[in-house]
């Protein structure tokens, strides 16, 4: 039995009050879909700036009509200092998935990065600290290694942030750690590389990737990639991210705790090998789909070359074991992505 399928059994057995905070976008409503499937309590806290409230109609859809009266939603901005203290009353772990994401988007809105990011991110740990909540477990990004040009990253080794939006998510990784040491409070931050899945919303300046990409492909649109497509990423599938957060929240290996771990599969995906397993798999489901190529524009301002994530800490002091490599993860996407933007 590995860590993941043992923590899932005592969840069961001894539920907890979780409060998901941006529970409405797409890594908040696939954790609010699993811990109400382990019959969990949770609050939700969202402002619906970038979430949707279709995400929470599709998890109700999925879960029993018990389950779901145990999700309460709380609407309102994490840079409300009285919504924050008010939704960390009772909880026993946040799980903090607030963010304005994108590195774009920080680069033309700083401030607005900032504001959300960072601002919220220190309301929300001094909420934790006054409700004395047991644990918070926080999104971090792969953007925090900046230009160090080693591969893969390991958590100990980062280089100049990149972008504003690095920018923030490293202030977070100081402010968790700040608090640990002046207040003696527990979080552990989660640097994601590249998440994808299900929910994950196709539409709008600043989408991810795979999500935009499979959009014009079922619209017949042409694909853009940044660059010459060599660029590569550690591409994770939304599933190992859950496991990721609730290992966090659970682990009681005091070694763990405040700490920051990578949260990926510990391999590189080409943007160009991408757009091909993205075009294949999309026209083995429907042969109607053209056989298009690429356009190639310039190279995006902000980004990396290459990130790969070495994920051996989050195994060895979370029990964290990726379930999903790129292709499976894909192939799942896919299936959704083709029931639900047809």
């Amino acid at each position: 039995m590995t860590a993941f399928e043992q923590l899932q059994t005592e969840l069961r057995a001894a539920p907890r009050t979780w409060l998901i905070t941006g529970v409405a976008g797409f890594i908040g409503s696939n954790l609010l879909e699993a811990l109400l499937k382990l019959d969990q309590r949770v609050v939700g806290l969202d402002d619906f700036s970038t979430g949707r409230r279709r995400n929470l109609d599709e998890v109700k859809a999925l879960v029993t009509a018990a389950q779901w009266a145990s999700f309460e939603l709380m609407e309102g901005d994490i840079g409300d200092v009285g919504l924050c203290a008010r939704a960390c009353q009772g909880v026993a772990c946040v799980l903090h998935q607030a963010a304005l994401g994108s590195v774009p988007r920080s680069l033309a809105e700083p401030l607005a990065s900032h504001r959300a990011n960072v601002t919220g991110f220190l309301n929300l740990l001094n909420a934790a600290r006054d409700a004395k909540v047991e644990r918070l477990v926080y999104a971090s990004s792969s953007a925090v290694y900046g230009d160090h040009p080693d591969l893969p990253k390991v958590e100990h080794r980062i280089g100049q942030p990149l972008s504003p939006y690095a920018a923030t998510k490293l202030m977070n990784e100081i402010y968790a750690d700040v608090f640990a040491r002046a207040y003696g409070r527990v979080s552990i931050g989660l640097r994601y590389f590249n998440v994808f899945g299900p929910r994950q919303d196709p539409e709008g300046a600043y989408a991810a990737v795979i999500p935009r990409w499979i959009a014009a492909l079922l619209r017949h649109e042409p694909v853009t990639i940044n660059g010459d497509g060599e660029t590569s990423r550690d591409f994770c599938f939304v599933e190992n991210v859950v496991q990721a957060n609730l290992l966090a929240a659970a682990t009681t290996n005091a070694e763990a705790l405040n700490q920051v771990y990578n949260i990926a599969v510990g391999d590189r995906t080409t943007l160009n090998e991408l757009f091909q397993l993205l075009k294949d798999g999309l026209r083995r489901r429907d042969a109607s789909l053209p056989d298009s190529q690429p356009v190639y524009g310039a190279f995006r301002s902000g980004d990396v070359r290459h990130s790969q994530a070495d994920i051996q800490k989050a195994r060895e002091l979370l029990g964290y074991t990726p379930g999903r490599d790129v292709r499976e993860g894909l192939n799942l996407s896919l299936e959704w992505y083709c029931r639900n933007l047809r």
